[in-house]
């Protein structure tokens, strides 16, 4: 499945990259994952994190394109727990990054009314598909003059998506793939590309979790600030 994929993002950008404007963006995650069965999350625990790839976005009609592309993503959350009103505390951080292919739906609203300059603002929404390829876990506690850190790598799990039986599922691996849709907007500057997206998965992270349905718990959400500059036409 995971060959699949990375044969499905090949084929994608090398198609956008012959007829579409192509760009390269990076920027900034603000990475979390929800805590409560109606998806909600805490707000201390965002993770800084990036985002970078190369897209392109194919015209359709004036006003309206579709733009698709590969991106290394960064998600995953942070957590600071203090005692006692103490300095002891125990801190987490877990940063697993993703190679993601969106789809998004675009819609241009030009800034004057021939839309001779190029510049317009835009909103997207659409789909995503991703992989997960590596990352770290850390965490670091004090509880009196007693320090530890640990860092470990992420595991993945090779279950496939495609089946209702959860292979490879333990409690310390995240599922390998993660689905989602997308929501956005931003405004195109000539030759710059400003953009805000919120990325929120539909999949459980933990490999052991099967029925995404159930609740919207353990699931990414992702605010990403990104800037691009377009390659072609």
């Amino acid at each position: 499945m995971k060959k699949i994929f990375l044969a499905l993002a090949l084929t994608t950008s090398v198609a956008l990259a012959t007829q579409a404007q192509v760009y390269v963006q990076g920027g900034l995650n603000l990475a979390n994952i929800t805590k409560t069965k109606d998806g909600q999350t805490e707000k201390n625990n965002l993770l800084p994190s990036f985002n970078a790839g190369i897209l392109g976005r194919l015209e359709l009609v004036d006003m309206f394109s579709l733009e698709s592309g590969v991106l290394l993503t960064g998600k995953g959350s942070k957590a600071e727990t203090y005692f006692n009103n103490s300095n002891d505390y125990i801190k987490t951080k877990f940063n697993p990054l993703y190679i993601e292919v969106p789809l998004n739906a675009v819609v241009k609203i030009p800034f004057d009314a021939k839309g001779s300059n190029g510049s317009n603002f835009f909103f997207h929404a659409g789909p995503y598909a991703a992989v997960g390829i590596a990352g770290k876990s850390r965490q670091d506690s004090k509880f009196g003059p007693l320090t530890s850190s640990s860092t470990s790598n992420i595991k993945f799990s090779n279950d496939d998506p495609l089946t209702s039986q959860q292979e490879d599922a333990v409690y310390d691996k995240l599922k390998r793939f993660d689905f989602g849709l997308n929501f956005g907007g931003g405004v195109q500057l000539g030759k710059v590309i400003l953009k805000a997206n919120y990325g929120v998965g539909l999949t459980k992270i933990n490999s052991t979790q099967s029925n995404n349905n159930a609740d919207d718990k353990n699931k990414y959400r992702t605010l990403s600030f990104s800037v691009g500059f377009p390659l072609s036409k």
